[in-house]
């Protein structure tokens, strides 16, 4: 069908077109003069959706905001138009870089956390590295920022990645503390979309929130087609060193990394541990926040990434912490080794190996060395390490003759007499495990224990003999390390942190030391072997010893003492070892600075060259301290590039209190259909019967994970009390294993789901061309109020400017405009006994509908003068933008200079002019307004009656 109406189409204007709402953003002619209009839904049917219409297929109809129809609101109270103008008003997006909902959560918020989220919020685009030390909320930190952006209407589809055992648990916390409903995209849940779908159809745009990990996401290389073609709102890497680059080399996922920073204008990377002190690995980081940041990996300063990474360690905001921190409790546990294990140090010292005689004695290469670390974790690791070293020899030598082969099974066979009764540390482990002193009871379900060990023998052996020792099952004590699947790991955590399930004990390598909350039900941590890397510790400590921890952590480091004087001097080293991390934890902050590594490879290199060295234990202190005083890049980066600006909280106030809309709303709509909902007895909430495959148990589905939507014909809990909230949050973990082990109770504020529901149907109380009339007694008779939205996009249909406001005449004379909250506080419009005496006639709709065209006339003036405010504010800030652009640029193009000649050269300096030519367009596009036509609406008219 041709368009009937021809007309000069530009972005900004609302058009009609199949009978539906639409927003023009972005008008194209072809070479034959036919239009084609890129356009975003605006009517509830098609909302946010996008679309390409060819105007000479279409009849595109331009809307004219002042030809709409009053119509007379004869519902008690006049509920239908306050339940109408609260969900447009709902709808309103905050366009400053306040915080108007994130600190408002379900977590008792403090200021460093709404940090990151101001900072990010002060720039064109919010990408930033988040790098506080364990412990301290970065997830919580993450979500604040994800909620800012959700409630501006930049977070309709997010990706989270992150490490697999990790996906339950962050989740959960997105769920629980911000109602952000993430879908788990583990094996099982991607088996099942792609049973559903044709063979092409791209994944990844089944749901538009998703959490998967990395080793999902690279596993599958088709996965990478599917990445290329889907853009998010929101991506966020958690555990964000793991996918920094390494050298020259490039791992699968660092490049998927690479190739998800273009997927998204958003980008939250997570990362305690983000500098490997090598400068390539953190500006490859950088480079992934912002392409055009760092014109020399090699050599750059805090100015280049200004505004792209926050760091803090407990130090820093101790002040903040004093009410939610504990002082940790350290001790280190010292036995006596055994003669079966003095005869193996002895045998192991007095041991040469012709393998390691070419190897560079001090440089932490040493096959003896690594042997030392197996030895010093269990004598079945130290067995394990001998018999994989002894396959290759034999291989190499099939008769077994030569010194290495006789040397490492003399080894052997002295190991193997250490068994379960002369294992000093495991008796040592067991005997505190039974004292009562420690105090602890397997039968606590409130108290339970993590054991870390490096190797994986060692952590199988503690396992079975925990079991057979203390009386426990393998329920009870369970294990988890890396070689189990993701869906395993995430139930061992679950189940750690239920009250209901029976493990007591969890012995794990360090694949649980990495980003894990322990801390739920456990307070208690022993090292059975001490890491060789000062990170590790911190890693592993911070997974009881962190925000939410209820009781003083209490972390125990097992050590042997030997008469043999080398071993002594070792372990000497790993006594250092330990002495300096709880140093760092109470004044450094980073125990990295320590070593001056920043990389857990390169710390176990320096541990094991200074035992090759047989440094004694005062002389590796000393050296620790002078890298201490000498070394710290990272800080370097970093000081000065943390502002203490006033992080500024908005409350955002609306006719109705959450749950106070979601009650009339609901009671309201029962009118059609049947939608039964009660108060709490006790405590502030809301319950709502759905009832199975209804219209709300549809959208719930469609909106909800499966694990928080109610099943069968069950109440939908919601609760506007963060306390309450936070205590069935706690009460979830104590449910019997076959319940969910999610909180029956979902936290209701502005941001959740339900409220997309409600909207939706509150949109359509009133037809798309009428809006309604009402005739109230607490203004004077002759006094009309016009309530209106206006909006101004940028030249990416982003709205620049959102306003709702009131357009005030008296006697038929254009009187004043001013804002929404004054306009409620002149109307008593929040009033719920407001009386509706159906007084509004004929000739008041005809004297309001008169003024219309004068209304948005009016209307117009206003907007424009806040688009007027918004250049002179913007306007400097653009240049200021484009002028830093355009340096960086430069400073690129010199750098090429410097290295590249010829062809390689040309085609790099066209891939940077390109780079900046596309960095260019993007900040004009989203700061530049697109004031000529601003989006007008009459939401409603209050006419003063008597």
């Amino acid at each position: 069908m041709v368009s009937i109406i021809m007309s000069e189409y530009a972005p900004g204007m609302r058009v009609l077109i199949r009978d539906e709402e639409w927003m023009i953003r972005k008008v194209e002619t072809n070479s034959m003069g036919n239009k084609a209009l890129y356009c975003a839904g605006i009517s509830s049917l098609v909302k946010d959706r996008e679309a390409v219409f060819l105007e000479d297929l279409e009849e595109v109809e331009p809307i004219n905001p002042a030809e709409v129809n009053l119509v007379p609101d004869k519902s008690s109270h006049f509920i239908k138009t306050r339940l109408f103008l609260e969900s447009q008003w709902r709808q309103k997006i905050p366009t400053d870089n306040n915080l108007h909902i994130g600190y408002d959560a379900v977590m008792d918020t403090m200021d460093f956390q709404l940090e990151p989220a101001r900072i990010a919020l002060q720039k064109p685009r919010q990408r930033i590295l988040i790098a506080d030390t364990v412990g301290l909320g970065k997830t919580l930190e993450a979500g604040i920022l994800m909620s800012e952006l959700i409630a501006r209407g930049k977070g309709k589809r997010i990706l989270v990645v992150t490490v697999k055992s990790m996906m339950t648990q962050f989740q959960k916390e997105m769920w629980n503390r911000f109602t952000i409903p993430l879908v788990r995209l583990d094996s099982n849940r991607i088996h099942k979309i792609r049973a559903k779908l044709p063979t092409n159809y791209n994944p990844f745009y089944y749901y538009d929130k998703t959490i998967i990990s990395m080793d999902t996401l690279k596993r599958d290389i088709e996965y990478r087609t599917h990445l290329e073609n889907s853009y998010w709102d929101i991506i966020v890497i958690d555990e964000a060193h793991n996918v920094a680059a390494r050298g020259d080399h490039r791992a699968q996922r660092s490049r998927l990394a690479e190739l998800l920073s273009e997927r998204s204008d958003t980008m939250i990377m997570l990362s305690a541990t983000p500098h490997d002190g090598r400068s390539q690995s953190f500006a490859s980081l950088m480079r992934m926040l912002d392409k055009t940041a760092i014109p020399d990996e090699n050599n750059y300063t805090k100015e280049d990434i200004k505004g792209l990474c926050i760091r803090r360690f407990k130090n820093d905001v101790k002040d903040q912490l004093s009410s939610v921190y504990k002082e940790r409790k350290m001790a280190i546990e010292r036995c006596k080794a055994s003669d079966a294990e003095e005869d193996v140090y002895n045998c192991f010292v007095n041991m040469q190996l012709d393998m390691d005689q070419n190897t560079v004695k001090g440089a932490g290469k040493l096959f003896k060395t690594s042997l030392e670390k197996a030895l010093f974790s269990s004598p079945i690791a130290c067995i394990k390490s001998i018999e994989e070293r002894l396959k290759k020899l034999y291989k190499k030598y099939p008769d077994g003759n030569t010194h290495d082969i006789d040397a490492l099974e003399e080894l052997k066979s002295y190991v193997a007499k250490v068994d379960t009764g002369n294992f000093s540390r495991y008796q040592e482990l067991l005997t505190i495990l039974r004292s009562e002193e420690f105090a602890w009871h397997k039968d606590n379900t409130e108290d339970r224990i993590v054991i870390f060990t490096e190797r994986i023998e060692t952590m199988k052996y503690l396992a079975v003999q925990l079991r057979i020792d203390l009386g426990m099952t393998s329920e009870e004590v369970v294990e988890i390390s890396g070689a189990k699947s993701d869906e395993e790991q995430q139930k061992i955590v679950e189940d750690f942190a239920r009250s209901e399930a029976k493990v007591r004990i969890l012995v794990a390598s360090d694949v649980a030391s990495e980003g894990l909350n322990l801390h739920y039900l456990c307070h208690r941590l022993f090292h059975f072997d001490i890491p060789w890397s000062l990170m590790v510790f911190q890693q592993r400590n911070g997974r009881v010893d962190r925000y939410g921890q209820k009781h003083q952590p209490d972390i125990r480091y097992l050590m042997t003492e030997s008469r043999n004087s080398a071993i002594k001097g070792d372990n000497r080293i790993m006594h250092i070892l330990i002495e300096k991390e709880e140093q760092a934890n109470k004044n450094i902050g980073d125990p990295a600075l320590l070593m001056g590594k920043f990389n857990q490879e390169e710390e176990e290199e320096q541990v094991a060259a200074a035992i090759e060295k047989n440094v004694d234990g005062e002389e590796f202190s000393k050296q620790l301290d002078e890298i201490k005083n000498t070394f710290n890049p990272f800080e370097i980066l970093m000081r000065g590039n943390t502002p203490k600006d006033e992080v500024l909280k908005i409350e955002d106030k609306t006719l109705f209190s959450d749950i106070n809309y979601l009650e009339e709303a609901v009671n309201y709509f029962n009118h059609t259909e049947r939608l039964p909902v009660e108060r709490f007895s006790t405590g502030s909430g809301l319950k709502i019967l759905v009832e199975e495959n209804s219209a709300l148990d549809n959208r719930l589905k469609a909106l909800l994970p499966e694990e928080v939507c109610p099943k069968g014909n069950r109440y939908l809990m919601l609760s506007d009390d963060k306390v309450f909230c936070v205590d069935r949050m706690r009460q979830s973990m104590q449910n019997t294993m076959e319940e969910d082990a999610w909180p029956d109770t979902q936290y209701l504020w502005k941001l959740h789901p339900i409220f997309n529901w409600v909207n939706g149907k509150a949109d359509l109380l009133f037809n798309r061309n009428q809006a309604p009339i009402i005739g109230v007694n607490t203004i004077p008779v002759g006094k009309i109020i016009f309530i209106v939205s206006g909006s101004i996009p940028n030249r990416k249909s982003t709205p620049l400017v959102d306003e709702i406001f009131g357009v005030e005449y008296v006697n038929g004379k254009f009187d004043s405009i001013f804002d929404i909250d004054a306009v409620i506080a002149e109307t008593k419009l929040k009033r719920s006994n407001l009386a509706n005496a159906d007084l509004v006639g004929e000739e008041d709709v005809r004297r309001a509908t008169a003024l219309l065209p004068d209304v948005i006339k009016q209307a117009k003036f206003y907007m424009e003068k806040h688009a007027g405010q918004y250049e002179d504010e913007m306007n400097p800030k653009l240049n200021e933008e484009l002028d830093k652009l355009d340096q960086l640029q430069q400073r690129h193009m010199q750098q090429l200079a410097l290295f590249d000649v010829g062809r390689a050269k040309d085609e790099k300096q066209r891939h940077v002019e390109e780079l900046f030519e596309r960095f260019v367009n993007w900040v004009t596009d989203t700061l530049t307004i697109q004031k000529e036509n601003p989006y007008l609406k009459i939401l409603a008219v209050i006419s003063g009656v008597e």
